[in-house]
């Protein structure tokens, strides 16, 4: 899946198959454009039971080391593809297991001409909500 996806399903289309407890969500709007280090919502444990949060999951996770060597900012990592490196392991416990939520995503599609142009995917017209897995943590 690409770095941009919706999701334009209510809070309560989510919670249900979500079987999210508690809302921290505030008032969700849809969101049809979610990009990497947006506010997006996610279905996660927390002290309370299964709860679905918005505000402060953002799309990404904190680069290796060797990502970062001559930068000065972490912009982040959205394509985890090792999970055998030592890197990822401290977030693989079920504490940092989330549910992505989306109605559809994106990719690229290469044209003719060289230039790239977006190409939406959902499971049928309707947009139906779909859910992804994730790990997720707190970081700057």
């Amino acid at each position: 899946m690409c770095n941009l996806y919706s999701v334009t399903k209510g809070q309560q289309a989510i919670r249900e198959p979500g079987r999210a407890m508690v809302d921290r969500s505030g008032n969700m709007p849809p969101l049809p454009g979610i990009f990497p280090d947006y506010g997006a919502p996610i279905v996660r444990e927390g002290p309370a039971g299964r709860e679905l949060a918005l505000a402060l999951a953002r799309w990404g996770m904190p680069s290796p080391i060797f990502a970062l060597k001559g930068k000065k900012t972490d912009a982040g990592v959205t394509n985890i593809r090792n999970d055998k490196s030592p890197h990822w392991w401290r977030w693989l416990g079920p504490e940092n297991r989330c549910l992505v939520l989306f109605s559809r995503f994106s990719e690229n599609e290469l044209t003719p001409g060289g230039s790239k142009q977006t190409m939406w995917f959902a499971f049928d017209e309707d947009r139906p909500l779909a859910f992804f897995a994730w790990i997720w943590t707190r970081w700057t």
